[in-house]
Formats: C-alpha cells, structure tokens, sequence
C-alpha cells in the first residue's frame, strides 16, 4: 500500500484486532474530526477515526465553498475569529495549494452611501489580514464592475468593491485530510458508527462500534477520546452521559447551483447585508454558479437534510435582484442543505449566533469539540488534541500541522488542467486511465470526471458506494443532480468491479442514488 493511500479492509482488521489501547480515538470524519486525526497522528499518537458514514458526508460537504475570514463576522465585532481566520486562510492555500485558491469578490453598490461604508468595513479587513492577504480591497467603477462580473445587473450599479478571499473544494479536501492523517500513521475508518462507551475504572476506556456495512459489532480501547461529531456531537454526549443539556443550536443553510451563464468571469458577488440581516453569495464554481445561504433554526437533525421550499424561493428572488437574468426554480441543476453546529448563546436568531467553537470535557472524560467552521478547523484540531492529551494522560507534544502540506499539496496545473484537484498524484491518475481504454472516458458528458476517478476512489480513498464517488470523491450530484442520476449505473459497474460486488448490489446502488438525488432536484419530477 503505498504512502497516503488508504484500505478499508485493512483499517478495520486492525481496529479489530488490536487489543493495546489507542493514544486517542475520535468521533467523526468531518472538518475537525479529520483535523484531529492528523494532528494527533503527527505528534506520534496512536489515533483511530470512526465515521458514522462518509468523510464529509454531513456538514463538511455542504459548504459555500470558501476558506474566509468572515467579512460578515467583522460587522458583528468578532475580531478575533476573523484574525484567527485570516492566518488559516493563508495556511491552507501554502498547504493545500491544489485545493484551495484565491477568489475575488465584488461588493455591488446601487445606493450611494454604501461605498463609504464598504470601503472602510474592508479597509479594517485588509488591516486584519497583516502580510497574510492574497490581494488588497480595491475601489471599482461600474463599468469595471460589470467587466468583472458579466451577469451582474447593471441597472442602478454607483460602482462596488472588491476584496479577495479564497475558494476550495470541501469534500476534497477532507479526503486529502483523511489520506494525510493516513499517511502519518493514523487509522481511519468510514461507514462505521460508535453506538456506545466502554468504560475504565470509572472513566472512558474507547468505544463501541459497529461497520455499517456488515453490521458486525466491536469495541475499540482508547485512553482518551474526542467527539468531534459536528451536528451529532450532542447525540455522542448522550451516550456517554444521558440527559446531558444540548449545546448546540443547529442552522440550516441551503445552496442552489446554476448554469454558468448566469455570472460569467472569475469573480464571485457578495450581498454582505440583506434586509433580514443575511449574506448572499453569487459564486462561480466548477463551471457552475453557487448561489447561497440562507440561515434556518431546525429542531430535527438528520444525515441528509432537505432544502425548504421557502428557502429555495428565498435564494432564487435575493438572486435575481443582483443578477441581470432572474433564475427560476427549472433552471436549478442541483439543490442542497447543510446543518450548522451552533453553539447556544443567548441570541434569539441562528444568523446571529458566532462560529466561535468550545471544548467541553465530560466527568467520564469525553472531551467534545463543537461549533466552529472549515476555515478554522486546523486551529480547532491543535486546540482539542491539545486538551484530549492532557485528559488522557499523554505525553504533551506539539502540533505539528501549521507548515504541514497535505497529500496531493503542489502548486496546481493550469485553468485547463481537468485534474489539478489531484495536485501531485495527477501522474499517477494519468497513468491509471492508461490501464484500460475506457477509464479515460468522461464518466458523464459536460461534466469534470473521468471513468478512472472512480476507480482511483475505489483503490486509493476508501469510495465504497455509489454516493461516495458521485457526491464527494467527485462532486456531480452537486453539480447536475439529473446528471449525477444519469452517470450511477456506469458507477455502479466500475465499483463493483473494483470492491467484488455482484449485479444485485449493483442496483440497489442505482435505485437508492437515483432517490437521493430526486432530493437534490428542484426542477419538474422526472
């Protein structure tokens, strides 16, 4: 197995195997989760993860899609997150290069007291960033603006300005995480749920878990353990301490993705201020315009939440009023909803509550890491190995993961580049489609994927169903719900080759793909 890949079969051999109790064990293969895991492998820890489904395949892969300090946060006077922010910013685009790249954004002005306004609101934010920018904040025309932006209503523009920040790819990057943390010695597990704690002279001692692809139960020894479940973190809590008080305030967010030609050029949009007190972002991505968020207090917490039709119409007028075509609801390729993990404060209204994070630790010594966002989750990870170290008794070693260059880190090919998502392993993925004729195919026409990437999945980043590879190894059901849909037999085909499974598993993966993304398809029933 060579270095950064990862095997599931073997993961979970030796998760069940080993009786000499891990360093650590974490909850959750998210943004922190993940973070965690590789913090603490690259300190020297003995560190296990355990993913109740897939990496990222709750929050950490329906994100707007920005590494960002927060111009929003910066009105809000959270000083320090932005700070915070802003210098991991400039780590992840050294450290993920392939991944993460800058993005300018353009604040459109119609109303002439707005210029002021954003031009010191981003003055201070330039300030903040002190040497770890990527561009300063600039003045704009309305002419440049619509040069800059083509689709932007022109109507009424007085100029805007732009500020830079930058663009990744979530789902991506937590495999590069996984695959990272792999490589430093840690073993990572998806499709594996903890049902339960052991317990230790009255305190932790691991976990309880089940592979929830063949429902075979086992137990995993830990001196210490972190839950970085994210929205589920609470649920965790309860099963180590039933009755627990919640602490989270979960969210909603909901992002439509549109047809290029709705916002041509490079540079995204952002209404800092609707008059809900929400932010609207216009941003081009994947060959594709990302229009989101909207901010919902939910009571249900679920695996896979489903957009509202108010917030759908909600994104679709707030659009239209900054875009020169108004989108409509049949024109949506894809449509999906996140849950944020919000920490309860005193505030009334979710888009009002910070993503600042907490640490907690339980009296059985269940340290739980919640809120926070992707931006800060490195710092996040250093802070929680940090106490979980402590809790567990272990000998205090540094974070290693500030310079740290994550699998696939190097400077990316060019914008025409089909493959510079994988950074310094695009050789090998070449030399993969060469292996057979049809794996350098395009999985589904128009759409960034080949046949190999599947099978690169299969092999090398734990991929083990339908969804995996066609929401978060590739992200097609992002992208075109209908066409992700349309792609899931030859997916289907070239797993199960891959992992050993037979026709029938075959369709079922269809059936139960195609379901899903109806969900992500707000258009006519099809």
């Amino acid at each position: 197995m060579k270095e950064g890949f990862m095997n599931r079969e073997n993961a979970l051999e030796r998760l069940q195997s080993e009786a000499a109790p891990w360093d650590l064990v974490v909850i959750g293969g998210g943004a922190t989760g993940l973070g965690c895991a590789l913090d603490a492998a690259t300190r020297g820890y003995r560190v296990a993860l355990l993913e109740q489904a897939d990496f990222a395949k709750g929050t950490s892969s329906r994100s707007t899609k920005l590494i960002h300090g927060g111009v929003r946060y910066l009105q809000r006077g959270e000083l320090g997150l932005v700070r915070e922010a802003l210098r991991e910013r400039g780590r992840l685009l050294r450290n993920a290069p392939h991944l993460v790249r800058p993005l300018q954004f353009l604040v459109p002005c119609y109303h002439h007291w707005e210029l002021p306004y954003y031009r010191a609101g981003l003055l201070a934010y330039d300030l903040l960033a002190a040497g770890r920018g990527v561009g300063r904040s600039r003045w704009r025309g309305a002419a440049a603006c619509g040069a800059l932006a083509p689709g932007l209503r022109r109507e009424g523009l007085r100029g805007g300005m732009t500020f830079w920040d930058a663009q990744f790819d979530d789902a991506r990057l937590a495999v590069a995480l996984a695959r990272s943390a792999a490589r430093a010695g840690a073993t990572v597990l998806n499709h594996a749920a903890v049902i339960g704690f052991t317990r230790r002279a009255g305190r932790l001692g691991g976990v309880a878990a089940r592979d929830q692809l063949t429902g075979r139960e086992f137990e995993v020894a830990a001196r210490g353990v972190i839950n970085a479940a994210g929205i589920f973190s609470d649920q965790v809590r309860a099963l180590e301490e039933p009755g627990a008080e919640p602490r989270l305030a979960p969210s909603q967010g909901i992002h439509l993705v549109l047809p290029r030609e709705f916002l041509l050029g490079a540079t995204a949009i952002l209404v800092p201020r609707t008059e809900d007190g929400r932010v609207v972002f216009c941003i081009p991505w994947e060959g594709r315009v990302l229009i989101g968020t909207t901010d919902t207090a939910v009571q249900e917490i679920a695996l896979e939440p489903r957009p509202r039709a108010g917030e759908v119409d909600y994104l679709l007028e707030h659009a239209g009023r900054y875009l020169e075509r108004r989108p409509r609801r049949e024109e949506v390729l894809s449509c999906f909803a996140g849950l944020r993990p919000l920490v309860r404060t005193r505030a009334a209204e979710t888009a009002r509550l910070s993503r600042e994070h907490e640490i907690r630790v339980s009296r059985g010594g269940l340290v739980t890491i919640a809120g926070g966002k992707w931006t800060t989750y490195r710092a996040m990870a250093e802070e929680a190995v940090d106490r979980a170290a402590e809790v567990a008794g272990l000998a205090r070693r540094r974070s290693q993961t500030g310079d740290l260059r994550l699998v696939g880190g190097c400077e990316p090919g060019g914008a025409d580049d089909a493959l510079a998502r994988y950074g310094d392993e695009r050789a090998a993925l070449a030399e993969l489609q060469r292996e057979e004729a049809e794996w350098a195919e395009p999985l589904a026409a128009g759409l960034p994927c080949l046949k190999a990437e599947i099978v690169w999945a299969a092999r090398h980043e734990m991929a083990c169903t339908v969804e995996d590879v066609l929401a978060r190894r590739t992200r097609l059901l992002f992208l075109d719900a209908r066409a992700a849909a349309e792609a899931a037999p030859v997916a289907a085909r070239l797993l199960a080759r891959e992992l050993g499974h037979d026709a029938a598993w075959q369709a079922r993966e269809v059936r139960e793909f195609t379901a899903l993304a109806r969900r992500y398809d707000p258009r006519a029933e099809w």
